[in-house]
């Protein structure tokens, strides 16, 4: 290849599957060789998400706000596993960096068996308890009966989730976006496919209704699981595992384990703020929530891309320590961050100029599409902010400060956004908009304090 690759060589090589050394090629060329497959990993995430309320959405609002009050419990797994995820691609990166592949395949292979514990337990508590949990998120008595086996099927399968996102940030680490991206692509293929077949019976597929949409899910992760252990044990494999590595390693278990706990808090202060507010709506009825439900799954159609770009951050912030090089790592986060930002306000614009034409879309409803505009215009209003702050609090977890973005997103959700929403709502008399509002300036806020953080740059001497 060239010194100087075309963009078209540049995105060819990142869909293919870079091997380039990240801490030693150009900073935006490695932003990008990163980035792309990560972007296309995430929307694809994204695709299914707003695929799946599309066939749900058919079924009634009901149906809808079972999706979206279940989503808002999953929120919890998803921060275990992307907490997980932050631990394993922080130390993999900086093993990496360091150049001790058989290190980096420790700290995968400690992740994995702990991630496997975490998510056979949840799941059995959810089996257990779903109708109860959903009782708890303010769901009526319709959704209770429509949407418990539908919460079961999904909540108590959650181990697929964890594994799922902990071993693409293990790819991710390694660099192997390509690898993370393809094994998403063929997951939530699979997803998308049998979703509607059991959702409305299809072919030979029993009609299962909204259980169907999760039966599709789980199959569709748990596939994607056994793809991605079949390829860490390839003999090619950047972090290849081995038998050996199997074994309980309790030195490398509490390193990895001190980042991930921060990290699993970190990320379940931001959910359980989004399970607030889903809380909140929820006290307006099935309409509302529905609206809410359908707008944040098309803004997760923009978010789950940056947390691409924002993946790519951790990547070249932790393989660059790694390589003794702290100013490339801080650079290159601010180049990630400002891509990030212009994409983000750029989607922004056009969700708040066709927000009736996207909601319409998936859904007919005359009660749910005001609500549901509402959302997507003023939580899409903050995206620029957002876009900014997503990455440089990624920066922090790829450097092993996972302590900062903690803080930070205690004091800009739970500290602010929460209760802004909850005044906005119920004392100013604003009802389900002044939950989107205070939603939006809770995305928003992170952007100012971690670029105040970053730069005075004490995550540069954390030690993973």
């Amino acid at each position: 290849m060239s010194d100087s690759p075309s963009l078209w060589q540049t995105i060819r090589e990142a869909v293919r599957g870079s091997t380039a050394n990240f801490t030693e090629i150009s900073i935006g060329r490695a932003v990008m060789l990163l980035a792309i497959p990560m972007v296309l990993e995430m929307l694809m995430e994204s695709v299914f998400a707003v695929a799946d309320v599309f066939f749900v959405g058919r079924l009634g609002a009901d149906a809808v706000a079972t999706v979206g009050i279940t989503e808002s419990l999953m929120t919890i797994i998803y921060a275990v596993a992307m907490g997980l995820g932050v631990g394993a691609a922080a130390t993999v990166a900086r093993r990496i960096g360091e150049q001790d592949p058989d290190g980096a395949a420790k700290a995968a292979a400690q992740s994995i068996i702990f991630g496997l514990a975490m998510g056979a337990g949840i799941g059995t508590v959810a089996i257990v308890f779903a109708p109860d949990m959903l009782r708890l998120m303010g769901a009526s008595a319709d959704v209770v009966r429509t949407g418990s086996t539908f919460a079961r099927v999904m909540i108590g399968a959650s181990g697929g989730v964890t594994l799922l996102f902990l071993i693409n940030a293990v790819f991710r680490g390694a660099g192997d976006a390509a690898i993370a991206m393809r094994v998403l692509w063929i997951a939530n293929a699979i997803n998308i496919v049998l979703g509607p077949c059991l959702i409305f019976g299809l072919g030979p597929f029993p009609r299962m209704g909204v259980t169907g949409a999760a039966v599709g899910t789980s199959i569709g992760r748990w596939c994607g699981v056994l793809i991605q252990v079949y390829c860490l044990t390839r003999p090619d494999a950047r972090v290849r595992l081995r038998w050996r590595h199997v074994r309980l390693d309790r030195i490398v278990m509490k390193g990895i384990l001190r980042i991930s706990g921060s990290a699993m808090f970190q990320n379940f202060v931001g959910t359980a703020s989004y399970m607030a507010i889903v809380r909140v709506v929820a006290i307006f009825g099935s309409a509302a929530v529905a609206g809410n439900t359908i707008g944040i799954r098309i803004i997760l159609f923009a978010l789950l891309p940056s947390f691409g770009v924002s993946n790519a951050a951790v990547t070249l912030v932790g393989q660059n320590l790694g390589a003794g090089k702290p100013d490339r790592a801080e650079a290159a986060a601010w180049r990630a961050a400002l891509y990030n930002a212009l994409c983000m306000a750029a989607i922004g614009a056009v969700f708040l100029a066709f927000a009736p034409t996207l909601i319409g879309v998936f859904t007919s409803d005359p009660a749910v599409i005001p609500y549901g505009v509402q959302c997507l215009r003023i939580v899409s209003a903050g995206f620029l902010f957002c876009g900014y702050g997503m990455v440089l609090t990624a920066a922090f977890n790829g450097a092993g400060d996972t302590r900062t973005p903690t803080l930070i997103n205690i004091c800009c959700f739970w500290l602010m956004e929460i209760p802004l929403a909850w005044i906005l709502t119920n004392t100013f008399g604003m009802g389900p908009r002044g939950a989107f509002i205070g939603l939006s300036i809770g995305f928003s806020m992170p952007a100012f304090v971690s670029a105040w953080l970053f730069r005075q740059g004490r995550w540069k001497t954390r030690t993973v």
